[in-house]
């Protein structure tokens, strides 16, 4: 057989074979950069010349952010990993965390929010000093950078707030505590700005004190509260916004004032013009906690005192209509049930009836429920023995039925 006519196709053939691109895997989004490697170059014979490479696949445009409205959307139902990093009242080891987390996860839940108090608290062993730096070496803060891309690990949202900064809410100072505020998140941002955007962060933990609120000698209703609770939410969005730009589009979260009371959404932020750059920021989004009515609620409450299901929804349903003529989503990140001497009282079909009824009502204005759990008189989790940890009483699981 004459071989010599089948030369040009076998050389057609390995050219094409040399300059087919390369099928390379996509990275997803939700993990954060790591350094390209080099291609491996095989040996050649010095004499033989190097082939032209491949052209490169395109490249794929990092994929928008949702916009705060939507990812409240999709966060689903979540909790609080309370008085951990915002008080010193229930340490845990990174197994501990690890293992709640999971325990949550597998049970349904797909955001946790990490109160984190960086300049108060914890008698002087701060995260940040009195010039607002962090020490990002603190036994603390890389627990709690663990606990962020633990959660981020398993693909949940993460919200990460200032939570007990009494220097702030209490003995705030117009300007110094403004500037010092200012720096807090600039460093807060450019730490985590290469992180996911499913990292969130919370501007203000409840402002009360000299911002307002129920219990105190400033009434959250007064034009001054009400004035500097938008001021000092706005001094922390901007922070935000201008410490890198990995923040430009991340979500912010903020909050009314009296303790982030839904009933005063309305009274703080009536309309778009008084958010934040003037509400037309689609990466913000609204926060509110309820312990209403605090007689029933709180940990000196009793069952007594149910309002009943229709008063609960009632509720919801006023402040989600606000948020709804704000276009902004909303977050419930803070609710619950707690007993200082009568838990028995929480481990009752009253008391489920209420997480079912809170969770179930806030997912179906498409919003995001957000369970406060401190694992004391609010804890819905337990660790018993060999057992590792569980549910407490069925509560948490009751708010996603």
């Amino acid at each position: 057989m004459n071989l010599t006519r089948f030369v040009p196709l076998l050389l057609i053939l390995h050219l094409s074979l040399a300059c087919a691109p390369q099928d390379k895997s996509r990275r997803s989004p939700l993990l954060l950069p790591t350094a390209t490697e080099p291609a491996e170059t095989p040996l050649r014979p010095a004499d033989e010349p190097t082939p032209r490479p491949a052209p490169a696949p395109p490249q794929e445009k990092p994929p928008q952010p949702a916009s705060g409205r939507d990812t409240i959307a999709v966060m689903g139902s979540g909790f609080n990993l309370g008085n951990l990093f915002d008080r010193a009242g229930q340490p845990a080891s990174r197994d501990d965390i690890k293992a709640i987390i999971d325990l949550y996860y597998a049970a349904g839940f797909r955001h946790v929010r990490i109160p984190t108090t960086w300049m108060d608290g914890f008698d002087g062993d701060h995260l940040a000093n009195a010039s607002a730096v962090i020490n990002t070496k603190h036994p603390r803060f890389l627990d709690l950078v663990f606990t962020i891309d633990y959660a981020l690990g398993r693909s949940m949202h993460v919200v990460l707030n200032a939570h007990h900064e009494h220097w702030l809410k209490k003995d705030y100072q117009a300007g110094s505590s403004d500037v010092l505020f200012g720096k807090l998140w600039q460093n807060i941002g450019r730490y985590f700005a290469n992180y996911p955007h499913e990292l969130i962060f919370e501007v203000l933990n409840e402002p009360e004190g000299r911002f307002g609120d129920f219990s105190g000698t400033v009434s959250p209703f007064q034009a001054e509260a009400i004035a500097l609770t938008r001021h000092i939410n706005a001094v922390g969005y901007e922070a935000i916004r201008a410490s890198a730009p990995g923040n430009k589009e991340r979500i912010i979260l903020i909050m009314p004032n009296a303790q982030g009371n839904q009933s005063l959404l309305d009274e703080v932020y009536p309309n778009a013009e008084t958010l934040p750059a003037g509400g037309r920021d689609p990466y913000l989004a609204l926060s509110v906690h309820t312990y209403d009515p605090w007689d029933f609620c709180g940990q000196d409450g009793s069952n007594a005192k149910y309002p009943g299901a229709a008063n609960i929804m009632e509720r919801i349903q006023t402040t989600a209509k606000h948020a709804e003529k704000l276009g902004l989503g909303l977050n419930y990140g803070e609710f619950g049930v707690g007993r200082k001497t009568t838990q028995d009282e929480r481990n009752t079909d009253l008391v489920r009836q209420y997480y079912r009824i809170m969770g179930k009502t806030i997912r179906d204005h498409g919003f995001s429920p957000t369970l406060w759990d401190d694992r004391g008189w609010f804890g819905l989790v337990e660790k018993t023995g060999n057992q590792g940890w569980q549910f407490r009483y069925g509560l948490a699981p009751a708010a996603l039925q």
